[in-house]
């Protein structure tokens, strides 16, 4: 028994043709290989079954022939060995001396009448992707910066024109389907003889065969080479955006675009500020002293020094707005804003003559300078 396609895609099984595909599609992008290049390799090979699991089902519901065989025998190819074939259950999926097997029979049945779940292995067929993790700093980031990455890709063979003959043009009529890509196979069934089409074994239903192999990629046509692709790095991006450059990806079989450079970005933490989207925050210490009286900052910012005026009795927690400091929008001319946190510090040892001074200042305060105090005594 198959399992369940309608489960597998989370659809139901009335789903028509537009939500299966919008399933899928979310689906697909969720455990597409690519997506758990940085995962453990278990991680790996459990999101390539489910992907593996995921294209299958989309196969089988998203072609009628396939899906009517799979909601009447619970299996796309028919039923199954054991369970016997409507009146004809003494077949039970053996030649019972017509010379076929019934899941070939309708396999090929359904296959003949042109269903189109599968694209032609010959068909203009897109390059995979390559996800690639770009560490910079935080000034990069902010500033935009020019990087270099290094990737592995698989490309079309120069020397033979990606067709994997030698000079490109090594080539001869395949001799079985006489260039058609195609070849005539009928089975004998209890139903009488039926012929189909199907893709011819020789030539791979390319309708040639090469005559010498190109020596450069060994007749495969495509060939794996190390590049380095310069990245530009722009002002204002953020740890876990990417960056991506379509076409530089893995080469595209039989005509096919090539697949896209995704370079995901991680930006490094500053040991002063703090990232929150476009705006900055930096927490300066200061002293008890100087929030009493009031100062005057200069604080470090990602454009230079910028003065603060710090009003007496501050108190510890209170923050600063610097209109425009923060990073620039992507997009955008704009920028963010930085919010300057001042925390009060409290000596954490005093000398007996300091002690001495406290006591007389401490003695010279009254409760109404001290709000929260009063507060907190009002309330008890």
């Amino acid at each position: 028994m198959a399992k369940n396609y309608y489960e597998i895609l989370g659809v139901s099984k009335t789903a028509n043709a537009d939500e299966l595909k919008s399933a899928y599609r979310k689906l697909a992008k969720q455990y597409h290989p690519d997506m758990y290049a940085d995962k453990s390799d278990a991680e790996k090979k459990a999101a390539e079954e489910k992907f593996k699991e995921i294209n299958h089902a989309y196969d089988v519901l998203s072609d009628e022939q396939k899906r009517a065989a799979y909601d009447r025998f619970g299996d796309e190819n028919g039923p199954q060995p054991g369970e016997g074939f409507g009146g004809f259950g003494g077949f039970s999926g053996a030649s019972g001396g017509f010379g076929f097997d019934v899941d070939d029979l309708f396999s090929t049945i359904f296959s003949g009448f042109g269903g189109t779940g599968r694209p032609s292995r010959n068909g203009p067929m897109r390059g995979r992707d390559i996800l690639v993790s770009l560490v910079i700093t935080f000034e990069e980031a902010v500033f935009g910066s020019q990087k270099t990455v290094s990737v592995k890709r698989v490309e079309s063979c120069a020397a033979c024109h990606g067709t994997g003959a030698k000079d490109g043009n090594a080539f001869k009529v395949c001799p079985q389907c006489k260039g058609a890509g195609r070849v005539n196979v009928t089975q004998r069934t209890p139903f009488g003889q039926i012929s189909t089409q199907s893709e011819c074994p020789t030539c791979k239903g390319s309708g040639r065969v090469i005559i010498e192999k190109c020596s450069a990629c060994g007749g495969q046509g495509r060939i794996e080479r190390q590049r380095d692709v310069k990245v530009n790095i722009p002002a204002g991006i953020d740890s876990g955006q990417r960056i991506t450059y379509h076409g530089e990806g893995h080469s595209g079989a039989n005509g096919g675009e090539n697949g896209s450079l995704v370079v995901q970005i991680t930006v490094k933490p500053h040991k002063l500020f703090e990232r929150n989207g476009s705006d900055v925050s930096l927490e300066v210490p200061i002293s008890i002293v100087d929030a009493t009286l009031g100062t005057t900052l200069k604080v470090p910012t990602l454009y230079g020094e910028q003065e603060v005026k710090v009003p007496e009795g501050t108190q510890s927690g209170t923050v600063f707005k610097l209109r425009g400091q923060g990073i620039k929008k992507i997009k955008s001319e704009s920028k963010g804003d930085m919010y300057v946190k001042v925390a009060v510090e409290v000596p954490k040892s005093v000398s007996r003559e300091q002690k001495e001074l406290l006591k007389k200042l401490a003695d010279s305060f009254d409760v109404k300078q001290y709000p929260k105090m009063r507060a907190y005594q009002e309330k008890k």
